[in-house]
């Protein structure tokens, strides 16, 4: 295991956030064509990921606000990597129940691109609970 891969430095744009069923194949983008966002990775060994849907409006009801965590994933940490896989240890998240957790994501490396999966998993906003995951395209900046 290596503490961290040089390669993953720097600034990487969020070009598309997909989730994909694993039975089917089938990708949606519950986000929107052109999420927003950026992963981060330190040469000091700190990551950090800052994503948000295509489409939000101002938060100045509580409907609003809530609709506004819901179309955010923001946490940082210190990473490792482990094969094909980064480890997150999070220290500060948007959601509290992250904190001190690990965050394993898989990702493969094509020069400028970088794709990071989640494991799969039942996908709890789908009716039947699908086995799904997460895929993210991100480019170099």
């Amino acid at each position: 295991m290596s503490e961290r891969d040089t390669k993953l430095d720097g600034c990487w744009r969020l070009v598309s956030f997909d989730t994909e069923l694993q039975d089917s194949k089938e990708r949606t983008q519950p986000w929107g064509a052109a999420p927003n966002g950026h992963l981060i990775f330190g040469s000091d060994g700190r990551m950090m990921v800052f994503i948000t849907a295509t489409a939000r409006e101002p938060g100045n009801t509580d409907e609003k606000l809530v609709a506004l965590f819901r179309t955010l994933i923001a946490y940082t940490g210190r990473y490792r990597i482990d094969g094909d896989r980064f480890i997150t240890k999070v220290d500060a998240s948007w959601n509290e129940a992250w904190n001190g957790s690990e965050q394993e994501r898989f990702y493969k490396l094509d020069g400028d691109t970088l794709l990071v999966f989640t494991a799969w998993m039942p996908n709890p906003l789908v009716p039947g609970n699908p086995i799904g995951r997460a895929v993210l395209s991100c480019r170099r900046e």
